[in-house]
Order: C-alpha cells, then structure tokens, then sequence
C-alpha cells in the first residue's frame, strides 16, 4: 500500500449531479437541440459542479477529499467505459485524431445515431436509475479515450477544493458489461479483466499526478449473487487490486461496496491492498465477528456507511450509534459515509415548505443525510457531543408511528379479511375466447404503451391550473382536445386497440399518488432516472386507500371518440412502490397489498364504464427484486400476488395487459408468467430482441408484446428495421400470441418523430401479416 493517508472522518459516496433546479438537464438538453454551444454547456456543467462542491463544504464535509467528484454529463458507467475505451466497433470511428472520445461521441454512445442504436440500458441494482450496458468483445484493446474525470478534479483544486475522484471499480464494470454480438457465446467479459487494468493503472497515475491523494472505486457488483462463481470473483477482486495497488504513483485507494452486504466475501475484500474499505451497514448487519474483521483490515479504515443513500426517512441515529460503539468494541475506529450515493434523492427536504411540517420533519434528503454523516462522525469521537442531534431524532421517530393516518383501521381490515380466491382469476384458456370474442382482433395486434408526447402545451396548462390561471372545467377541456388529437392520429395511423394519450397526468406514479390517501408530492424532489430524465418520487407515508374513482372519466371519455378498443392505463402496485419513497416502519408485502386493493376497486369502475382492455404497468418488477438470491423467492411471491390481488376481480372478458421494461427479464420469467396477465409488453428493440429467446425457452404461453421501437432514443426506426424485429419475434413466439408495441410509453418524445416511428411500425405490421398469409 501507498504510505499512510488519512480518510475524512464524514463523507458521502456521492451526491444529486442534475443541479439543485435540474440545471445540467436543461443545458444537457438545450445543447442537443442545438440551442447553445459546447462551450455553453461547458460553463453551465462547472457551474453545476462548483455550485455542489461549495453545497457540501458548507454543510460540514470540509476535510479533504470529504467531498465525491462524482459529476456526470449522462451516467456513471458510461463515464468509466469513455475512459477506458470501451467503445463497441459497430459505432463506427468515434475517437478523434488523438484517439480522444469527444462529448459528441460520448452522447452519440448514449443516445445513438440515425443510423446506430445506443447501448442497452438497464437498471442500476435495486434501483429506479438506469446505467448503460458497456459491450466487450475479444478483440477490445481498452486504451485512455478521455481525460474529463481527471480535468474535473482539476477544477476542483483549481477552486480551492480537492475532491475524491470517483470511478466505477474494474471488477463490477466488466461484471456490468455484456458480451457484443459478435462474441462467441461462452465468451464472458469478465475474462478481459488482466488486459483491463493497465488502464485503469494509467488512470490512477494520472490522478496522483494532478494532486488527488484519494480516488473512490465503487465495486456494488460483490455484493450481488451473480452468475460468477464465488471462488471466481474472489480470485478476479484479489487479481484486480494486487494490480491497482502497485508503486507509489496513485492515490489512496477507498473501495466501495454499497447496495448490500459482501457477505462471504468480506473478508477477501477487507484484506486487500487498499487504504480504505467502505461497507454498508445500513442495509447490512454487522459482521458477526468483528475480530476476524479487525485483522483482516489491518490499518486501513474502514468507512461505515450508516446513513441510507437510497431512501428519504430520517436516520435512527440511536442505532447508528450503537452500530458505531460495536466497531469501537472490537478496536475499530470507523470513518462515517453513506450506505450508497445519494443521488437516488433529492437535495434537500428544507426546501419542501408544502408538505406538512409533521411529515417533513420525518424526512432527510441528501443535504440532511450529510448532516447525519458528520454527526455520526462526531459521535465516533466524543459520544456526548452528538447526545441532542440523537435524542431529537429518537423522539421524532417514536412521534411519527403515531401520527394520524399512518395506520388506518378500515384498510387493515380488509387486508385480513382477504382469501385465495382474491388473487385468481378463471383459466386463461377460457379468458382468451371471451376476450377474442368481445374484441375481435387480427393477427399481430398493433397498441403503444400508453403515453403519447406531452407537449410545451399540455405542460403549460397543467401548470397554468396549478396556479389557478383555469379554471377545473378550463383546464379538463384542454385535455379533451388533446386525448381527441391522439385518438384521431391512432386512427389514421391504423392501431388496432388505443390509449387515450395521458395528457392529465404529470408522471406515472405521481398522478395516482396524488389521488390516494396516504401519499404526499414534492415540488423540488427530482432525480435522475437516467441521462437528462428526471422524476420525483412520491412520499408514501401511510396506509393507502382510494376515495374516489381515478382514471374512469378519462378512459370513458376517450371511448366514446373511437369504436376500437380503448385502454384504462393503470400503474401497477409494485412499480408504484418502486418509484416512490415508501414507508420503512411496515413489510413492503403489506404496503403493496393495499395499494392493489385500491387498483382493485379501480379496475371494478372502469368495467363498469365500458371499458374492455386494462393496462397495469410493473416496470418496475425487476427493479425490486434483491440482490441475494436466498432473498428473491419471497419477494417474487409477495410482488406476484400483488398484481393478482389488484387485477384478479375483473371479468373474464376484459383482458388485462402489462408492461415491464429495461431489466434483465430471464431473470424474472417465472414471476412474469406469474403474473397472468393475459398481454405482456416488454421492452426489447435497444437490446434487439433478446427476450424472444428467454420467452420460447420458458413456453410463455399467452400474449406478449416485444417492443420494436426504442422510445429512449431520438432516432426513428425504419420500416425495415421494424420488421425484421418482427421477423425475429415470429421465429421464436408463435404469431398468434404476438403484439406489435414500441418498448415504452412515448411521453419524452416529439410528435415528429413519434409519428414517423409509428407509421413504420403499422406499415411493418402489415408486411408481417402478408408474409404470414
């Protein structure tokens, strides 16, 4: 190891990168609509990044190297692989002249090309954000193709301020990574890993030259039971950082292990040749020995991560604080940070006057989290100095279980009252005739997701009502000549079953917390879903129930405009848990079971209004799925029976669909079929049909739409690229099971585009239906 570096007694792993007002996503944004300069961005990005450098040294991180350098233009992985030339050949040539990627290139990786698709993207382990997939090939030759992490460390120092470089660690940046098409199948990227790590070497020299004496390796991928054998990964942890760690000419070294425990291989990792281990003790339980812990340090520091980066709630810190003395007990002076970044929140609680003073003091945002760190670390030093900060959050904790409307009797009442047979429905077999029956569809069904784009207009009078400028009946009429404008464009356009559009709601979950009890909404609470989308999650606090219909005058409305099927769209239980910030004082299981049973009651008035197809998204069903596969089972149980719970009262003749997007959905194939719904639209054109292959080895036998066109992108796919997804599709799911939908709802995209993109898939799915005559 490099001779002796103190770490900060508080830090945090990372911290919101979007701006506290999303300024990096408006300049991003404006940049690509060609509204201003490289140069501009430029300013506007340092702007972003010394306005969160001088944040954080005046909430207290005023130790070197307290503060992340954890700034993004897009995303975290796709920053480590510009770095590392981790660029697929089939871009083409990016680099420039000097072999450098510029941000052009970088976005072009991000966001693809008329004539190329973007990296995949998925989610980011038990998260909402979605990272980049990097592809590997054999034949790779990894070199330095950017400088901008060492060049942002720089502008730091060059303020005054010398921040901890942050990358993603070798070892979970090729466990992340997928083989590129063109790999043999037994190919893994792992197997790159020794080729790999000069790079990363070279990269760690050149931050030691430019005066960073710590860098940030986060390696999130040990803690996660993947495909690689334990003894494996070990091997490839103990091969990697025996290899970083070499000479003189680098920075300390802090390894991260955040989103869970290492279990198993703890041990392996606290020995390493690094200076500083981080650990995350929020979600995880101490070891159990901690003397083993102890010598396998040796004298590096271990870094507690006590504080949750991923969640809203305001600390326990009376159980951090025990945490802390248990550490001290066994001769273990920890440093503080937290659990995770805390770029999964928003910036700060503070700024939410609306919310109810109650609730909000129940609530730490990343600005409060450090504040917790740095008390956490004063109450390493001197317990007696952090006693009041520890006594007001114990009292506020025990204030909050008995608040009004945190448990309401009525609700639990008939969450026990449930039975079996409220989560069944009839055989499929006999739902799929009455279905076919009532609606009548050909073969290779065409439908979108659900949202159309929402416009500058629909913004401006959604916000024009919020401050009372229309009026209820203004503002509703507005809305109806957009549903009509969606509806008469699917006509022409010749879709077989139509979504009214969802002009009326601001965000998928947003929209329904704001129309059930026990939820609350923030005005300033972004943060970043992936690139420049961003979303705010909702406060789920309490028991949940619906007092009125939601969505039913909406769906009836766009019914009556149309004699095609018209869907009731409806978020589904899980993904609305997934995108908000849910209690932590009750099981998940139960908070989504009353969420399903208001969707339940949802699905019962939009019946009885007419309405024939009802669509409950579970994107989100991956996402939650944990990380350690002894704790999958029950999970996959408890979300499964969620869904059924909420959809399991409609009729045999409504046919009920889903849509899930951006995971790896071989994973969860069992629990999808589980499901039962009797459509399943999931996302496959960025990933180029591989789902296909997940559903023929599975036998998924009902209907199920792979998506053929990649909303998340500004390209248009053209006809022929459409239907040859189709083609692939067809050859693997038999035709009468297929639907033709794009992989998610169009809410982010332009009407331009969005109308071309659509075009060419109903002209592609009308050349499928021939061929298949």
């Amino acid at each position: 190891m490099t001779e002796t570096k103190t770490f900060p007694a508080a830090s945090i792993l990372g911290y919101p990168r979007i701006g506290r007002r999303r300024e990096l996503k408006k300049a991003v944004e404006a940049y690509w609509a060609g509204k201003i300069s490289l140069a501009a961005l430029d300013t506007a990005a340092k702007e972003v990044q010394l306005t969160t450098i001088n944040r954080l040294r005046d909430l207290g991180l005023v130790e070197p190297h307290a503060v992340p350098g954890s700034f993004s233009y897009y995303d975290h992985v796709l920053d480590t692989a510009a770095h590392l030339g981790a660029i697929p050949s089939r871009f083409g040539q990016l680099l420039d002249d000097d072999g450098q990627l510029s941000l052009d290139g970088y976005f072009t990786l991000a966001r693809g090309s008329a004539q190329q698709q973007p990296l995949e993207m998925t989610k980011w382990f038990d998260s909402n954000y979605h990272y980049l997939v990097p592809e590997i090939s054999p034949d790779i030759r990894f070199s330095i193709t950017s400088n901008r992490a060492v060049e942002e460390f720089e502008f730091a120092l060059a303020n005054g301020v010398q921040t901890r470089p942050y990358l993603v660690g070798p070892v979970t940046f090729l466990l992340l990574s997928k083989a590129a098409d063109d790999a043999p199948a037994d190919f893994s990227p792992l197997s790159k890993l020794e080729e790999l790590l000069p790079v990363y070497r070279e990269l760690l020299r050149r931050f030691a030259a430019a005066g960073a004496e710590w860098i940030q390796l986060d390696e999130p991928a040990l803690v996660v039971d993947g495909e690689v054998p334990a003894a494996e990964l070990a091997e490839a942890v103990r091969l990697a950082y025996r290899v970083l760690a070499e000479g003189q000419d680098r920075p300390g070294i802090l390894l991260s292990s955040p989103y869970g425990t290492l279990g198993d291989l703890l041990e392996t990792v606290a020995a390493l040749p690094v200076e500083a281990l981080q650990i995350d003790l929020f979600k995880g339980a101490l070891p159990e020995d901690l003397s083993a812990l102890k010598a396998a340090l040796a004298d590096k520091t271990l870094v507690a991560g006590l504080v949750d980066g991923h969640n809203i709630w305001r600390n326990d810190l009376a159980a951090s604080a025990r945490k802390i003395e248990a550490l001290r007990s066994a001769g273990i002076k920890p440093a503080i940070s937290t659990s995770t970044s805390t770029f999964h929140v928003p910036h700060d609680a503070d700024e939410e006057t609306q919310l109810d003073e109650q609730l909000r003091s129940w609530l730490a945002f990343a600005d409060q989290k450090v504040t917790e760190v740095i008390t956490l670390a004063r109450y390493a030093t001197d317990p007696a100095a952090a006693a009041a900060e520890i006594a007001e959050a114990s009292e506020i904790i025990a204030t909050r279980a008995q608040a009004p409307g945190v448990q309401r009797s009525e609700v639990r009442s008939r969450l026990a009252a449930l039975g079996p047979a409220d989560f069944e429905r009839e055989d499929y077999a006999i739902r799929a005739r009455a279905q076919q029956e009532e609606l009548n569809l050909p073969v290779l069904p065409t439908t979108t997701i659900g949202s159309f784009p929402q416009t500058k207009e629909i913004r401006s009078a959604r916000a024009r009502a919020n401050r009372g400028e229309l009026n209820a009946e203004q503002y509703q009429q507005l809305m109806r000549e957009e549903i009509q404008r969606v509806v008469d464009l699917q006509e022409n356009l010749g879709f077989d079953v139509l979504v009214h559009g969802e002009p009326e709601r601001n965000d998928m979950v947003q929209y329904f917390a704001e129309n059930l009890e026990g939820f609350d909404v923030t005005i300033h609470g972004w943060v970043q879903s992936y690139g420049s989308r961003c979303t705010r999650p909702s406060i789920l606090w309490g028991d949940v129930t619906r007092s009125s219909a939601i969505t039913v005058e909406w769906a009836a409305f766009a019914q009556s405009l149309t004699e095609k099927p018209m869907k009731g769209m409806l978020t589904g239980p899980v993904t609305i848990l997934a995108w908000s910030f849910v209690r932590d004082d009750q099981p998940l299981q139960q908070t989504a079971n009353q969420v399903a049973l208001a969707l339940r009651d949802e699905i019962a008035d939009l019946e009885t209004a007419g309405i024939k197809i009802i669509q409950v998204d579970e994107p989100a069903l991956r996402e939650l799925l944990p990380l350690r596969k002894a704790d999958q089972p029950e999970y996959l149980d408890w979300s499964v029976k969620a869904f059924r719970l909420a959809t399991s009262g409609a009729a045999s003749g409504t046919q009920v669909h889903t849509h899930l997007c951006y995971s790896e959905f071989g994973v969860v194939i069992d629990a999808i079929d589980g499901l039962d719904a009797d459509v399943t639209s999931i996302e496959a054109a960025r990933s180029r049909m591989e789902v296909v292959n997940d559903l023929e080895h599975h036998g998924f036998g009902r209907g199920v739409g792979p998506g053929v066109y990649d909303i998340h992108s500004p390209r248009v796919p053209g006809e022929a690229e459409v239907t040859e997804l189709l083609r692939t599709a067809v050859n693997h799911v038999p035709a009468r099971q297929l639907w033709v939908n794009p992989d998610c709802g169009l809410k982010t995209r332009g009407y331009a585009e969005t109308e071309e993109s659509l075009r060419n898939l109903v002209a592609a799915t009308r050349e499928m239906r021939a061929e298949l005559v």
